[in-house]
């Protein structure tokens, strides 16, 4: 494993209790970071915390990323426990199941366009202000294949992705000349608790569609992301890295 300089750095990782969230906290502490941990599930975050603390110094906070006022305590908590924040990964996600865009429900609709999206947005501008005081960020939005292609019975989520690929340019445009970088990913599948809400057809479709013929490792996701996450990432922004395993074509 290549050693990422993350010395000093203070990482707030949403969904870092389980999945791609979890090995990226797991990566960075091994960096020499410290991290923050922002999870809807108080019994989950309280495990990793258990698991994670040999490692570094880790914090968790309870958030509920489509309410304001509870990403703003977050941010709070946050910084009394490590007293700035230098990388924002937003990871946390659903999935909402599979339909067609008719057979849907709008609450299910509505609900993955707010945790995948309006999550991400809430936490950039919560966040940036800090990062814009130290004049340094390093912010990774990850997003999904299936924002830029498009899945069947998936539209919810595939917009979703789509509109956190658009916030990320428009996010990294602004931020261009003041310290602040900010890239997204698209992952193909990686196999972690999300796809329990998945039907295995609609998982049969994913793994069809991979060059490679395998799903995404959470760990190999964690290497890209805090890479764009280092000093070492200088010159990109606003730009997104695939992690499709060969799927995606532009």
């Amino acid at each position: 494993m290549n050693q990422i300089d993350l010395a000093g750095r203070t990482v707030v990782i949403t969904g870092g209790a389980r999945g791609i969230g979890y090995a990226v906290a797991q990566r960075a502490l091994a960096s020499g970071a410290e991290a923050a941990l922002w999870d809807i599930d108080a019994e989950r975050l309280e495990r990793a915390r258990g698991e994670l603390a040999k490692a570094g110094k880790v914090s968790v906070a309870v958030v509920e990323l489509t309410e304001e006022t509870s990403v703003e305590q977050a941010v709070q908590q946050t910084l009394e426990a490590h007293r700035k924040i230098d990388v924002l990964i937003n990871c946390a996600g659903i999935t909402g199941g599979n339909g067609t865009t008719w057979e849907l429900a709008p609450d299910v609709w509505r609900r993955v366009i707010d945790v995948n999206l309006i999550g991400p947005y809430l936490t950039c501008r919560a966040v940036v202000p800090h990062m814009l005081k130290e004049g340094y960020g390093r912010i990774v939005n990850i997003a999904s294949v299936a924002g830029k292609e498009g899945n069947p019975n998936a539209s919810h989520y595939s917009a979703s992705k789509a509109g956190l690929i658009g916030l990320t340019k428009s996010l990294g445009k602004e931020l261009a000349t003041r310290g602040i970088l900010v890239n997204a990913v698209t992952p193909a599948a990686a196999k972690t608790e999300i796809f329990d809400s998945m039907s295995q057809q609609h998982i049969d479709y994913m793994l069809s569609k991979i060059p490679m013929n395998r799903f995404l490792l959470p760990e190999e996701a964690a290497s890209l992301i805090l890479w764009l996450s280092s000093e070492d990432c200088a010159f990109s922004t606003a730009s997104v890295f695939d992690l499709s395993g060969g799927r995606a074509t532009y």
